[in-house]
């Protein structure tokens, strides 16, 4: 199903994630409307569950397809990710479906290995480098209240308007 993306300054957006633990049916449904959501906005990568208003520590990622990453790794759900290992630093744009009308310049790690927990309550290890851990990372950071204007190095340089491009006749 197909939810509401809650967008700034909702406070639900500014508050840590409680743990799945164990997934269940009510985290296999939670699983589909993340991924329903993120289908219904183009050339989305990831949603958060805090973003669709549920405060649990599950994100949803697919960088298929996208040009920045030939070797994605397909639809992913993070069930209480924990970063295990980082690194490398590079600084690059991201947009957010809660900050619709803006991007901004984040410095993120280029090499991260995450631990989460599958929807059949399994954990998993996984790697990721470029723009594919960029999104996780990004993920990650709703999970725990944070946001893209949390990690900018300056609200004056590193932010911009979205610019919307529009269809030529």
């Amino acid at each position: 199903m197909i939810r509401e993306v809650l967008r700034f300054p909702d406070r639900r957006l500014k508050t840590p994630a409680r743990p799945v633990r164990r997934p269940g049916a009510a985290a296999r449904r939670l699983a589909r409307d993340l991924e329903d959501t993120a289908r219904s906005f183009p050339n989305t990568v990831g949603i958060a569950a805090p973003q669709i208003g549920e405060l649990w520590r599950m994100a949803y990622v697919d960088c298929s397809g996208h040009p920045r990453v030939p070797d994605a790794q397909g639809p992913m759900w993070l069930v209480d990710p924990v970063l295990i290992a980082a690194e490398g630093a590079e600084v690059g744009r991201e947009g957010c479906l809660s900050l619709p009308d803006i991007t901004a310049n984040v410095r993120r790690a280029t090499r991260i290995e995450v631990r989460a927990l599958d929807l059949d309550g399994a954990e998993r290890r996984i790697r990721a480098e470029g723009f594919e851990a960029r999104v996780i990372l990004h993920e990650m950071d709703h999970l725990d209240g944070v946001l893209i204007l949390d990690r900018v190095a300056s609200l004056l340089l590193d932010v911009f308007p979205r610019v919307r491009r529009t269809r030529r006749r």
